[in-house]
């Protein structure tokens, strides 16, 4: 299999225009609103979704033009290969966000603790259940002794 074409379902709308600026992480955008714009023709998937607090959205980095293996993330100084960061330059350009569900109104998600870029073509949602998708972990990698500062990081241009 050489390709894989993805049709986005949506768009995520949020307040932030650019980049630079954009929390890097959801705990980075706590109370941060946004909403999706459901294509029409998807709009009878969103069927039960409502029963949810939080979901997964599965999106395209679409200002992200290249990448590289290796990456100076964000909490760091250092260079780390691209498959230990979520850095957006990847070699295919995808990110997940986990965001609070506030409300739906006929094919239009109201969300928050978003942390996307406003205009960001949204390729899947998914419910997010902590007994499948919260993990008790022992080792976190280069990110230990990091992630405490997550909240107050912010995008800058160094994935431009």
């Amino acid at each position: 299999m050489d390709k894989v074409v993805c049709v986005p379902i949506g768009i995520v709308r949020s307040p932030f225009k650019t980049v630079e600026g954009t929390p890097i992480q959801p705990v980075g955008a706590k109370g941060v609103r946004g909403q999706i714009e459901l294509r029409e023709e998807f709009s009878a998937g969103l069927k039960d979704l409502e029963g949810f607090s939080h979901l997964i959205l599965i999106y395209y980095f679409h200002l992200s033009k290249s990448f590289d293996l290796e990456v100076k993330p964000f909490l760091d100084d250092e260079r780390r290969g691209v498959f230990a960061t979520r850095a957006p330059k990847r070699p295919n350009s995808i990110g997940i966000s986990v965001v609070k569900l506030v409300g739906i109104k006929g094919s239009l998600l109201i969300i928050e603790d978003v942390d996307i870029v406003d205009g960001t073509p949204l390729l899947d949602i998914k419910p997010y259940v902590p007994q499948f998708d919260s993990r008790k972990t022992k080792k976190i990698g280069w990110l230990s002794g990091k992630v405490r500062d997550a909240d107050r990081s912010r995008a800058d241009d160094r994935f431009r």
